[in-house]
């Protein structure tokens, strides 16, 4: 194949870069490219696709849009292989135009409120162990970053977070990176204290020892009634009408 050719429309019924993309995608489901290493040069794409820079730039961005690598500027991008995690990155960028107003952010919050009483019921009938230890050390770690509100909001994160790794399911740890990543510009407009971080801390702190009880519907209501009282400080902050 000539080497000019594929820099333009038409390889192979669709357009020079999509041929790229789908030859790097399936090297890297299949560990030809391992995952986290570094993608091939420009040069070396160039010479083995036959194609100009501009097309392999073009599609190292779609494989980007994909979350098949990731890039940085002044670096090589890397590999990274499918999995939940890269499907909800792939989306994000879409999930973020859904959140332009208020309905569309409730939407999204409404959903993480759906899953999380779920998961607590399930913490409190199921957790093992090792749950248990881990829930007790994110409550510890929150309540000892209560006087600084950075750290308190990433103890908070890591929190939940525990709740959604209980199931041993790969897709809940992946939709909760998810949430925290598109709900995070909301979140850091918000004003914290330590007085809101104390209040948020108590809101965890009922929901481990309804966990303890072994008592899902306990666990499911102080869930709930922290997430009502989130969004609702959210709603004041925002002012956002009822609705």
């Amino acid at each position: 194949m000539d080497s000019r050719r594929s820099s333009e429309p038409g390889v192979e019924g669709g357009r020079a870069a999509d041929h790229v993309v789908a030859a790097i995608e399936a090297q890297i489901v299949s560990g030809e490219l391992e995952n986290r290493s570094p993608l091939p040069a420009e040069r070396d794409l160039m010479t083995r696709f036959g194609a100009s820079r501009t097309v392999i730039r073009e599609a190292i961005s779609k494989l980007s849009s994909l979350g098949l690598v990731e890039t940085r500027p002044r670096f090589r991008p890397v590999v990274r292989k499918p999995d939940y995690a890269t499907v909800l990155h792939a989306c994000g960028n879409v999930v973020q135009h859904l959140l332009t107003d208020r309905t569309g952010i409730k939407n999204l919050y409404d959903s993480r409120v759906f899953i999380e009483r779920a998961l607590v019921r399930e913490a409190a009938i199921s957790a093992r162990k090792e749950d248990i230890v881990d829930l007790k050390k994110a409550l510890e770690d929150n309540r000892n970053a209560i006087p600084d509100s950075a750290a308190f909001y990433r103890t908070d994160v890591a929190f939940h977070g525990v709740l959604y790794r209980i199931p041993k399911n790969p897709i809940f740890p992946a939709i909760h990176e998810g949430y925290t990543s598109w709900l995070a510009p909301q979140w850091d407009r918000m004003l914290r204290s330590p007085e809101r971080n104390e209040m948020n801390y108590l809101a965890h702190k009922s929901i481990l020892e309804a966990i303890l009880e072994r008592d899902p519907a306990a666990a499911e209501e102080a869930l709930t009634n922290h997430l009502k009282a989130a969004w609702e400080f959210v709603r004041v902050t925002f002012d956002w009408s009822e609705g």
